[in-house]
């Protein structure tokens, strides 16, 4: 394939379309997994080139119109990273025969993508997760459904959606599509690395029967916490700014090259629906605002204006202007931006422990961001 190896997001498509199955997901050494082709039985088809969405950017569909969400069940919402709407878009597939596929913890607490058709299982699904899911054979499992004429419901990062949608190769009336408003993802060796790190922080083992939760509400929503069990009953729950994993993560300490200057960036997006969390809603609807949750919903489709219509009955909904909604989350339409101390970081994090790995390396990047300054404005006075 001839791609530059910081344009690959690792989506699979490739992958999943090679004929010959010539071609594995491996991981590179910060983690992140590349395609890995073996020339012996590769019979130089070209699929995987002609259908890879990072050389072949897809025609992205008009502006969508934007909603501020809520689910009226609370129990559901307080489970939910922001207002609780994939749940009711979940229900209404399952509810209707279909499959919904989505990432989740597998036993040793990596993301993956799994398929699920019982409502008893959306709690898997449910919440944030920011690690990149590895999505296997989903794209395969998902097109063979379809074929069979089932309702499917794809969730995934923007990235993903649209290696499902090159792999596909055409529309299908069955398939409903939703992303999220994605800051970027690290990959499962540095969560692996903390959890690690966790453990001998508490002296125990962390518990792989319950699910860590990336967004705990128990501090609120605004001030969301991560936090994860261990086998003696204690539990770490720390605010997103003070918990180390979360510092790196937003920081842009540990993210995938790609996401630096990631392809599926824009308002107009390929999903039929996105939902993220509606930052800055008590400044622009504040009635929507009880630092429970707040979904923003932007309807990217006629079929997702008719999804949204059917659950509408279940949500408080105020209809708001989409480039009004998007101020407070620029990552719709922003790349991360490349930390200087990235390469640092992903380094130490394999020479020390993952606290001074962070320290050093945050610490790092703070007084090279401030030499920068200095150069700027010695410039702008010579």
């Amino acid at each position: 394939m001839k791609i530059e190896k910081e344009k690959c997001t690792g989506c699979h498509a490739c992958y999943s379309i090679c004929p010959k199955h010539c071609i594995e997901m491996q991981a590179d050494n910060d983690g992140f997994l590349y395609p890995k082709i073996d020339r012996t039985i590769c019979i130089n088809c070209g699929r995987c080139e002609n259908i890879c969405p990072a050389l072949n950017k897809p025609a992205p569909q008009k502006i969508g119109q934007a909603y501020a969400c809520i689910n009226k069940n609370d129990e559901v919402r307080m489970q939910s990273s922001s207002g609780g709407v994939f749940t009711l878009i979940a229900e209404y597939v399952i509810n209707n025969g279909g499959a919904v596929f989505g990432a989740a913890f597998d036993e040793n607490l990596s993301v993956r993508h799994i398929m699920i058709e019982s409502v008893n299982d959306l709690g898997k699904l449910r919440g944030s997760k920011y690690v990149q899911s590895s999505i296997g054979n989903s794209y395969k499992e998902a097109k063979n459904l379809l074929e069979c004429g089932r309702i499917v419901l794809f969730s995934g990062t923007p990235c993903q959606i649209s290696g499902l949608l090159s792999y596909l190769g055409k529309e299908y009336s069955n398939l409903i599509t939703q992303d999220l408003i994605c800051h970027g993802v690290p990959p499962a060796s540095v969560w692996h690395k903390y959890l690690d790190w966790l453990a001998s922080v508490y002296s125990a083992a962390v518990d792989q029967r319950t699910a860590p939760s990336f967004r705990d509400k128990s501090t609120g929503w605004k001030s969301y916490s991560l936090s994860v069990s261990f086998t003696d009953g204690k539990k770490s729950a720390k605010t997103f700014s003070e918990d180390l994993f979360m510092r790196a993560f937003l920081n842009d300490l540990d993210l995938r090259p790609s996401c630096y200057c990631c392809p599926s960036k824009g308002i107009q997006r390929q999903s039929d629906i996105t939902l993220a969390d509606f930052w800055g809603i008590e400044n622009i609807v504040p009635e929507m605002f009880d630092n429970k949750g707040t979904s923003l919903v932007i309807v990217n489709s006629d079929k997702g204006k008719q999804l949204f219509d059917t659950i509408s009955p279940q949500m408080i909904i105020k209809e708001v202007d989409t480039q009004q909604a998007l101020i407070y989350n620029p990552a719709a339409y922003k790349s991360s931006v490349l930390s200087p101390a990235r390469e640092r970081f992903m380094y130490l994090i394999n020479e020390a422990d993952f606290e001074k790995a962070i320290r050093k390396s945050i610490n790092n990047s703070i007084i090279k961001r401030t030499l920068r300054k200095i150069k700027r404005i010695i410039e702008r006075v010579y």
